[in-house]
C-alpha cells in the first residue's frame, strides 16, 4: 500500500516565501513518488500571504490552506495543524527555509525504518549570535527544571508518525508545549542534523517575549519543581525572618540603651524580601493562568477558512 505523507506548513506574513516553499515541497515529493497533502495554517496575516495561498490551492489541489480568525502564536496555530492532517506521517516544516526542504526525503527514510519521531537539530546557526546564546541558555534550564529531557537544539519540526499525532489528540491541551508532549508520549526520538541558514525573506517573528512565552509554557507545563522551590524557599526565608526577629528582640532586651539598630538592614531586608516575593508572585500567576485556559477549555484556534478540504 503506497504511503501518504501530510506536511504542514505554519505562516504569518510570509509573502516573499510561501509560492517558493510550497515549490520546493511539491518537487521534493514529485521526486519521491508520494502521494501528499500540504497543509498551510496561517496566522491571520496582514501582508499578501493570504492572497497569495489562495492562488497556489487554485493552481495545486495538494495545497490545502487553513487561514484563522486572529494571530494565535507559534505555539498554538502549527499544533492545530498537525491535527488537521490524515497522513500516515506529518512533518511539520518552517515556511521561512530555516527547515531545510532537502532534508524530507531523510525524514521519510527514517520513518519508513522505524522512526515513529524524527526532530531536525541544527547543530550551527547562523543567527544572531546573541538570540543563539539565549537559546542556549534557554535549553540548559529547561532540562535542568524538567522531569523528561528536552532534545536541544530543535524546534518541534520534523516527522511525527500517525501514532504520536493521535496520541497527542487525546491530551487535549489547550496551550501546548510541543517537544514537551512530544517527549511523554515518545521515549525515543531520533534527530536528523544540519546547519541552519539564514532567513532568505522577511523578518524573524521570534523575539525576546515569544521565546519567554515559550520558556514558561514549557517550565509552567513539564515541571513542578519551580512551584516546589517557592514553598521551600518560603519555608527558609520565613524561618530565617522569625530567628532574625527573636535575635533582635533578644539583643535589644539584654542591651537596651547601647544598642542601635540603624536603618540599612531594615531597607536592605525589605528590598530582598519584596524581590524574592515579587519572583513568587509572578510564577505562581504563570500556574494560575495555565489552570485558567483549561478550566476555560477555549479551542487552539478559531478557524475563518478551508481551502481544498473535501
Amino acid at each position: 500500500m503506497k504511503r501518504f505523507i501530510s506536511i504542514v506548513t505554519p505562516t504569518f506574513n510570509e509573502e516573499f516565501n510561501i509560492k517558493k516553499i510550497c515549490n520546493s515541497i511539491s518537487l521534493q515529493m514529485t521526486k519521491l513518488n508520494l502521494d501528499y497533502e500540504h497543509i498551510i495554517i496561517d496566522n491571520a496575516s496582514t501582508d499578501n500571504t493570504q492572497n497569495i495561498i489562495r492562488l497556489i490551492c487554485k493552481d495545486d489541489k495538494n495545497v490545502k490552506a487553513i487561514f484563522n480568525r486572529k494571530n494565535y502564536g507559534h505555539v498554538r496555530s502549527p499544533y492545530h495543524a498537525l491535527f488537521q492532517a490524515k497522513g500516515d506521517a506529518v512533518i511539520l516544516v518552517a515556511s521561512d527555509f530555516q527547515d531545510p526542504i532537502e532534508l524530507i526525503p531523510q525524514l521519510i527514510n527514517k520513518w519508513v525504518n522505524g522512526s515513529e519521531v524524527v526532530f531536525l537539530k541544527r547543530i550551527n546557526s547562523k543567527e544572531n549570535f546573541f538570540l543563539e546564546m539565549i537559546k542556549k541558555f534557554y535549553y540548559k534550564l529547561i532540562n535542568l527544571l524538567s522531569e523528561d529531557k528536552l532534545t536541544e537544539k530543535t524546534t518541534g519540526s520534523g516527522i511525527f508518525d500517525k501514532l504520536i499525532i493521535d496520541e497527542l489528540k487525546k491530551i487535549n491541551d489547550p496551550y501546548p508545549y510541543l517537544r514537551g508532549l512530544v517527549v511523554e508520549v515518545c521515549k525515543k526520538i531520533d534527530t536528523i542534523e544540519f546547519e541552519q541558514p539564514r532567513r532568505l525573506y522577511g523578518n524573524s517573528k521570534n523575539n525576546f517575549y515569544t521565546l519567554f512565552d515559550l520558556a514558561m509554557v514549557a517550565i509552567v507545563k513539564h515541571s513542578r519543581l519551580p512551584i516546589r522551590l517557592m514553598t521551600i524557599l518560603g519555608f527558609c526565608f520565613s524561618s530565617l525572618s522569625l530567628l532574625t526577629g527573636f535575635f533582635f528582640l533578644g539583643y535589644k532586651l539584654f542591651f537596651w540603651n547601647s544598642f542601635q539598630l540603624g536603618l540599612a538592614p531594615i531597607i536592605i531586608g525589605l528590598f530582598f524580601g519584596f524581590s524574592v516575593l515579587t519572583f513568587m508572585l509572578g510564577l505562581m500567576g504563570e500556574y494560575i493562568s495555565s489552570i485558567m485556559i483549561y478550566v476555560r477549555k477555549m479551542p487552539l484556534v478559531s478557524e475563518k477558512e478551508r481551502i481544498n478540504f473535501s
